[in-house]
């Protein structure tokens, strides 16, 4: 199988991105985390490894390119789920259209909020007096949400490559206390052949900059100083850019489906656990495969978070390492123009339990493929 124009055209773009990433010195390494867990319980069913083939409105956050592969003229999406052993709410909605007139090019947009509710607020605990009065306790939120505005088009007559891109508006709070406000973007492409798809996804391509600013009251601040605490101030943090690489090899027989993906992520976020990582670059790969019957009910696997962990070895006097993998596992059901996702993962969890219950409702209007079904 020869490399085609597009197929180049992925290679030259990743090489570019890849080149800028490397070039940056990070001031915070892990900033806007809540991005990267990841939406739809169709991809987490998958771990995560669907930048090759994704072709729903999940895509406005996987890769924008896919947004291309829409079976309706119009997409809906949402998921709820509680995480961290129920401490951290999760949510997310997206919505994309095809635009009139120009039947290659979508349109949409992605919300995705993670927050944690209900937070005591002891700061005035204790009165100035010495006195204990638990009625000064209130509480507030800690809030992240990140709005995703997309645009996709196929850049070829046979429309099997598209590219994308997504501005991203960040909004973190911290109740009343503190506020942070960020912006970026990000890039994607696609090329889909009838047996193999390749997907690039580039994240915060230009780096993403989220500056903080503060608001405590003189009173907030005495309390501070009298526990040992800093007292902060505004600052910046940012988020270096990543490349995620796909290829997927999909088939179908008769009523039967057939799709496997491998994905790298690439980024200048070292960590010494990962299995191809140093101080300042790391390569995460991860594996993910679908079997559908009559395009109405599918079975999902995964594997990521692929680490090098080391242990204390009392034999030898020094330390072993092992090789530590997380398996998700998910199923999908089409009902018509409804689609019901669920996967089972782990998220939030230091066990290696899989206790993460995921589930996703995509809804179709107009779908020429749920119209068929229904009759």
């Amino acid at each position: 199988m020869s490399i085609s124009n597009p197929m180049k055209n992925l290679l030259s773009i990743f090489i570019i991105i890849l080149s800028f990433s490397l070039s940056i010195q990070a001031q915070t390494k892990f900033v806007n985390e809540f991005l990267n867990i990841g939406v739809g319980a169709e991809a987490h069913g998958k771990f995560g490894s669907v930048v090759a083939t994704v072709d729903d409105v999940t895509a406005g956050f996987w890769n924008p390119a896919g947004l291309t592969q829409l079976e309706s003229p119009l997409q809906i999406s949402a998921m709820h789920a509680n995480w961290f052993g129920g401490i951290a709410n999760y949510d997310f909605v997206s919505v994309a259209k095809k635009f009139k007139g120009d039947r290659s090019a979508v349109g949409g947009i992605t919300v995705i909020r993670m927050g944690v509710d209900n937070i005591p607020n002891t700061l005035n605990l204790i009165g100035p007096d010495g006195t204990v009065n638990y009625d000064r306790i209130t509480t507030f939120s800690a809030s992240d949400y990140a709005v995703l505005l997309s645009y996709a088009r196929n850049m070829n007559a046979k429309g099997n490559f598209s590219v994308g891109g997504n501005i991203k508006i960040i909004n973190r709070s911290i109740g009343s206390f503190a506020t942070a406000w960020g912006f970026g973007a990000d890039f994607g492409a696609q090329w889909r052949g009838d047996l193999f798809s390749f997907g690039l996804s580039a994240k915060d391509i230009t780096t993403t900059f989220n500056a903080w600013s503060f608001n405590l009251s003189d009173e907030d601040k005495q309390v501070f100083q009298q526990t040992d605490n800093d007292i902060p101030v505004s600052s910046t943090e940012i988020s270096l850019p990543r490349v995620i690489l796909g290829a997927a090899f999909h088939k179908k027989v008769k009523s039967f489906s057939y799709m496997v993906e491998a994905d790298l992520n690439i980024s200048s976020n070292g960590t010494e656990a990962g299995i191809f990582s140093g101080k300042s670059f790391a390569v995460d790969p991860t594996f993910g495969f679908e079997v559908g019957y009559s395009d109405r009910v599918f079975i999902r696997g995964g594997v990521g978070n692929i680490q090098s962990v080391i242990n204390p070895s009392i034999e030898d006097n020094g330390v072993s390492k092992n090789l530590e993998f997380q398996p998700n596992i998910g199923m999908g059901l089409k009902l018509g123009r409804l689609k019901v996702d669920y996967a089972l993962t782990n998220i939030g969890s230091v066990s290696g339990v899989l206790v993460s219950h995921v589930f996703s409702l995509t809804l179709n209007f107009n779908a020429k493929k749920a119209l068929e079904i229904v009759e």
